[in-house]
């Protein structure tokens, strides 16, 4: 049964990844820590490290099959890349020293921020460079990078919570703020799971059972996740859906309070 959940919970993932640049974590965060739940205190850990490496896998597809012109955004960034990279290796292992509990209900605390910045701060439900087609958009500055970084690798969401609005506030269309997204959170994500996948010791159930888990990634679930994920990706980008933009964004919103709820449900 759990692993249906996963397969169903990876078909919800590679929409996300398309649609709003969330490569799994999000939403692979609540669902891990419930399949994971006999870890008690250690699922979410757990469920972070998990969901990294989903997002390795989701991002770094997504962002092969995204049309060359749509990356060209990205041209003269690497400085950008190369500090979220730092970040997302910095962020990985403050993961293995802060409590559980910590964890979780910072990715809480973080999520509920970010959906009343996006509902209340202006610019993300009508973007202001959409007011002045004119007007270019504007490039993320390199020195968010680190910061971005850890915190996103910290609580296993990716870049996407973060860099999203902030490329919509820039003047980017919902479409385009959630296909960068992807090279983004690809950036972070890899030495974040080198790291998690090399270096943290498994923990285990309460009756000293293991959980067949590599450092702190339940490989299991992350295999469910990606083979209903991937399928979806591939169809998606081949066949976009085309949706009002306004609607795009009032969506991420949507998701952001679904996601906010399922973990403060969850919580230790």
């Amino acid at each position: 049964m759990d692993l249906l959940v996963l397969l169903g919970v990876g078909l919800l993932t590679g929409t996300t990844t398309v649609l709003f640049g969330f490569g799994g974590g999000f939403v692979t965060v609540p669902v891990v820590v419930w399949a994971d739940s006999a870890l008690g205190g250690e699922a979410t850990r757990v469920a972070v490290a998990t969901s990294v490496v989903v997002m390795v896998v989701n991002a770094g597809f997504a962002t092969a099959v995204t049309p060359r012109r749509t990356l060209a955004a990205l041209r003269g960034g690497g400085p950008l890349l190369l500090l979220l990279a730092a970040g997302g290796a910095a962020g990985a292992f403050a993961t293995r020293l802060a409590p559980p509990a910590l964890t979780h209900w910072a990715f809480v605390a973080y999520t509920a921020v970010t959906l009343a910045d996006v509902l209340l701060r202006p610019g993300f439900l009508r973007p202001r460079g959409q007011a002045a087609s004119s007007v270019p958009p504007r490039a993320l500055p390199a020195l968010v990078g680190a910061p971005v970084g850890a915190l996103a690798a910290f609580l296993g969401v990716g870049g996407s919570v973060m860099t999203v609005p902030a490329m919509r506030r820039a003047g980017h269309p919902m479409r385009v703020a959630a296909a960068l997204a992807n090279p983004l959170t690809l950036a972070l994500s890899v030495p974040a799971a080198t790291v998690h996948l090399a270096t943290a010791t498994a923990p285990a159930v309460a009756d000293g059972t293991p959980l067949g888990l590599v450092g702190l990634v339940d490989l299991r679930a992350a295999t469910a996740l990606l083979l209903g994920a991937l399928p979806v990706i591939a169809l998606l980008r081949r066949h976009p859906p085309h949706i009002p933009d306004r609607v795009h964004a009032w969506a991420y919103a949507g998701l952001l309070g679904v996601v906010v709820a399922a973990m403060a449900l969850s919580g230790p």
